[in-house]
């Protein structure tokens, strides 16, 4: 490479600062065009980072841990793009940063997925090779993921701090999890008691609420079910009859769940409903029992709802369990953990769930008491790891006692200590911190933390103990138990716990590193999706400022969930996900099925699924998904509010951003072209003033540069993705670029052409920089080539804000630009083209408009432009248009005349087609029922519509107004 040394001799005091250092430069020339691959290969992440020089505090981040499930989503990416700018920015600004990357250990789904893997592969249950070998597995399975999802955040090429990446089951992360446990246990927080819980008998586990789907239905739906041959009926209203001991009398109720009324207790009515208060305290009669079951009075039954009677099965329903420790009803369990009806159920013991309700409902039919069976809206609870329709058990578990943490975490945002964005989530924040429940913490798995919790029995007494290790807990038993330590027998507990247990303490079990955990805890905010509001972002706050005394962090910023081009969220299920892979190095329709395949193979994916993700595959991307690079996916995501409940993703607006980066790169290969043109004429040192045009962009900058600073701090990253489009790609590189090239061609005039390559450079330098947190590796890739010489290219620094600002030039520009698109609009209206050699007259008594003569006809290829104050003389040669009160004159071939009045019989067929279409869709939407049935993306297609057919009509009258003038 040629390296040349220069003195910068530039000295443009509003412009430009004096400098007096000694600058290399290396020549590096640029493709012909952008190649994405290509540039993202050879980017350095510490290119933009100054020294650091500010005082405060340092920024630290914790990437939300992805799952080893699998491959990371667009959802992954959103929040590894978003922390990832905010650190770039914080690092350009001088500040010393950390961010934390992680991978979390997902007991649940990843035993799940390791599971499947192990029965396609081996035909082998995890019970077939026991625990140890199973968990050599898991293993096995977390350094292979590990290794794809490091890769893939570094092809997002994310500046995170790879030498601190923990694993939620790491030797540290593991020592903090039972520490925080024994502490929690030892100030009464985490107790044991039998509960009811989410019962996953796919999984034999508990589940927690996140990981249950509930699937509404409108009626009878037959669902797949794992265990069962064929689908199961859910969405099934069955009505049957107890009857009144001693009486003729009866109760109907209703129930979706047949098979459950073998373990009904009570019917409970509402007590002040008249049907039925002279049966409180009656008896009825359980048909498959040698039993009876009381009527009891509850406020909690809606007497309108079915018969206004409820039959109680307290050992498999939430609102029957609390119904009958009111009443002091039993709990007997009718169906166990692996979904089969226990001995209580007589000589239905051992028949499977959805099996004996079939059976039920046969016998209540011989028996008389089954009075009708109808369709019935419904919510079905699913295992979103295993497709299992959950059931209720009653199970010993572990808990955390939760009220007094969520009271803190209450408080802090009430009293701004916390802040959430959007801020309407504070409302949600409070109303679910004040009907929290205690958390189930325990999980029934192989895969996990297990429980650091130690039966441990001695001297005739037996007690649990939380301890770090066996020797700890009989020590501590000892004291309960008043025994000899020698004399105790401890056995630690069989179950996991909950993995949200050890992803809320993230905060701080990442800093294990001496002194780390003061200088860098609390977080500076975090960031995240918000649909883990809850799950974690509250535990976290409630467990990190229990254990440690401190917020874990004073900012949360929630961004929405990734959508479609067609606004459907992004799952398996509906075979829409896109892979941000695919997206940077792009993909073929082969290669995308081969991705589900592969996916399908290794158990993520049902053959349901399966078949489903092919047929959307084919439907979305018939013709593969184009490479668009990391820089413009990274760009595309910020371009939408991320704070919006969704965010919509549509790989042909990150394909046009991609070509966006093509501009940019034109643009700079343009500049550093004229440049090195330009130094061959004279010495640097000799500069004109600048031009209206050159003052009209740097205006334009600083707005920019105000704008993104202002977007940064209120994080709406798409104010600042939309002002540096703005500026580069329709300002910079459609309007100024235009306008510059006359200067720069004038060989006459040399230090006019180099004020305007002096102009390009400052443009490029501070606008390269404003984009560099979005797209790092083309912004660097290009201010390295910036000719330091010129003075630029040397501050690698977040830009400060400018002072260029000129209000009244930007309005006399607005106007010419005003001029510029009429006359525009006009050539392409008659097809007037260069070898037309038409002219133009603009009339106006607007006293700045002249000055802008040369721009304007720059701007519209126009051999002859000129500003008057009344028409030609000629007028009759002309077409004439008006913008922003400004006549102006086009002169039009008689030919191309012709040729439009020709053209506006074909298009007054087109506008009646047009007309009757938009009466048809104007009638739909103004119909009855319309806007409480139409869909929000059916609602917006059709708006959209609309607003085309109205825009194409406008067109043609536009077109037919003008072939009617002489």
């Amino acid at each position: 490479m040629n390296r040349i040394r220069t003195q910068c001799a530039l000295c443009d005091k509003k412009f430009i600062r004096r400098c007096s250092q000694t600058f290399t430069f290396e020549s590096k020339e640029l493709a012909n065009a952008y190649q994405p691959d290509e540039v993202e290969k050879s980017a350095n992440g510490d290119y933009f980072v100054p020294k650091i020089k500010s005082n405060e505090r340092p920024f630290s981040l914790v990437l939300p841990p992805p799952n080893i499930t699998g491959t990371l989503h667009l959802g992954h990416a959103l929040t590894a793009t978003i922390q990832d700018v905010l650190i770039r920015w914080q690092k350009m600004r001088g500040r010393e940063t950390v961010w934390v990357p992680g991978l979390d250990h997902a007991g649940i789904a990843t035993q799940v997925v390791v599971e499947k893997r192990l029965w396609k592969e081996k035909g082998l249950r995890r019970q077939d090779i026991g625990r140890e070998r199973f968990a050599e597995e898991v293993w096995k399975w977390k350094k292979q993921k590990s290794s794809t999802i490091r890769e893939q955040l570094r092809r997002l090429n994310v500046a995170l701090d790879w030498d601190r990446e923990v694993f939620t089951m790491d030797e540290a992360r593991s020592a903090t999890v039972t520490r925080a446990f024994v502490k929690l246990f030892d100030l009464g927080l985490i107790y044991r008691a039998d509960r009811l819980v989410n019962w996953s008998c796919v999984l034999q586990s508990t589940i927690s609420d996140i990981e249950v789907d509930h699937v509404a239905l409108d009626g009878a739906t037959d669902l797949t079910v794992p265990g069962y041959d064929r689908p199961v009926r859910f969405g099934v209203l069955a009505n049957f009859a107890y009857t009144v001991v001693g009486s003729r009398e009866e109760i109907v109720v209703a129930t979706t769940r047949p098979e459950t009324m073998l373990g009904d207790v009570a019917v409970a009515v509402h007590p002040n409903d008249s049907r039925y208060s002279h049966l409180v305290g009656k008896r009825l009669r359980h048909p498959f029992r040698d039993d009876v079951i009381p009527v009891v009075a509850d406020d909690f039954v809606d007497p309108d709802f079915g018969t206004g009677a409820v039959k109680l099965t307290p050992a498999h329903d939430p609102a029957d369990f609390e119904a009958a420790k009111r009443h002091d009803l039993p709990a007997p369990q009718i169906i166990n953990e692996e979904g089969r009806l226990t001995s209580f159920c007589g000589d239905l013991e051992g028949a499977k769930r959805f099996d004996a309700r079939r059976t039920v409902l046969d016998r209540l039919a011989d028996l008389r008491l089954l009075r009708s069976i109808a369709d019935h809206q419904t919510v079905v609870p699913r295992c979103s790891r295993s497709g299992d329709v959950v059931e209720f058990l009653v199970r010993a578990q572990w808990f955390l006692a939760c009220a007094n943490m969520a009271e803190t975490a209450l408080n802090c945002v009430e009293d701004f200590r916390l802040s959430l964005e959007p801020r309407h989530f504070e409302k949600q924040w409070s109303d679910w911190l004040r009907d929290t429940r205690d958390w189930c913490i325990s999980r029934q798995l192989w895969w996990g933390h297990r429980v650091p919790a130690y039966s441990c029995s001695g001297g005739g007494g037996r007690a649990w103990v939380a301890a770090e290790s066996a020797t700890e807990a009989r020590r501590k038993a000892r004291a309960v138990l008043d025994c000899a330590e020698d004399d105790v027998v401890a056995a630690q507990d069989e179950d996991v716990l909950d993995t949200w247990f050890s992803s809320a303490l993230q905060p701080f079990s990442v800093f294990d590193q001496k002194g780390d955990l003061e200088r860098y805890y609390p977080l500076s905010m975090m960031e995240t999706g918000h649909d883990i509001l809850f799950f974690w972002v509250a535990r976290m706050v409630m467990l990190c400022t229990q254990i440690t005394g401190v917020l874990p962090f004073r900012e949360a910023i929630l961004h929405g969930i990734v959508c479609d081009a067609r606004g459907r969220k992004m799952s398996k299920s509906l075979g829409n996900v896109v892979a941000p892979d695919d997206v940077i190095r792009g993909a073929t329709l082969p290669d995308l099925e081969k991705s589900i395949a592969d996916s399908y193979e290794a158990g993520l994916f049902t053959e349901e699924e399966f078949v489903r993700a092919i047929k959307t595959q084919r439907e979305a991307f018939s013709a593969g998904i184009p490479q668009c690079g990391a820089d413009a996916l990274r760009f595309t995501l910020l371009t939408h509010n991320v704070k919006s409940h969704f965010v919509g993703f549509d790989v042909s607006e990150c394909h046009a951003n991609r070509l966006f980066c093509n501009k940019i790169w034109q643009a700079t290969k343009f500049t550093l072209f004229w440049c090195r043109q330009v130094e061959d004429r004279a010495a640097l040192r000799d500069l004109a003033e600048a031009s209206l045009m050159d003052r009209w962009i740097l205006s334009r900058l600083s707005a920019m540069v105000r704008a993104v600073h202002a977007a940064f701090e209120s994080r709406d990253f798409y104010v600042a993705t939309t002002a540096i489009k703005q500026f580069l790609y329709y300002e910079f590189c459609d309007i100024y670029l235009e306008c510059a090239k006359t200067p720069l061609r004038d060989a006459g005039n040399v230090e006019v052409a180099k004020r305007a390559c002096l102009t390009l450079l400052q443009c490029l330098d501070v606008a390269l920089r404003c984009l560099a947190p979005f797209m790092p590796s083309l912004s660097q890739h290009l201010h390295e080539r910036l000719p330091r010489r010129w003075n630029v290219g040397q501050d690698r620094g977040f830009p400060q804000e400018l002072d260029w600002d000129d209000e009244t030039l930007e309005k006399d520009v607005e106007r010419a630009r005003d001029v510029v698109v009429a006359l525009r609009r006009l050539k392409k209206t008659f097809n007037v083209s260069a070898k037309h050699d038409a002219q133009a007259v603009v009339v106006t008594t607007d006293a700045a408009l002249p000055l802008f003569a040369p721009t304007m006809r720059d701007l519209t290829g126009l051999r002859g432009l000129a500003v008057a104050t009344a028409p030609p003389h000629d007028v009759a040669d002309y077409i004439e248009d008006s913008a922003s009160g400004t006549r102006v004159f086009l002169k039009v071939p008689p030919e191309l005349r012709e040729a439009l009045r020709a053209d506006v019989l074909r298009l007054r067929k087109t506008r009646g087609k047009l007309a009757k279409e938009l009466v048809k869709m104007d009638k739909m939407m103004s119909g009855d029922g319309y806007a409480a049935k139409a869909s929000a993306d059916a609602r917006k297609a059709h708006s959209e519509k609309v607003a085309a057919l109205r825009e194409k009509i406008n067109r043609i009258n536009y077109i037919e107004r003008l072939s009617r003038e002489k």
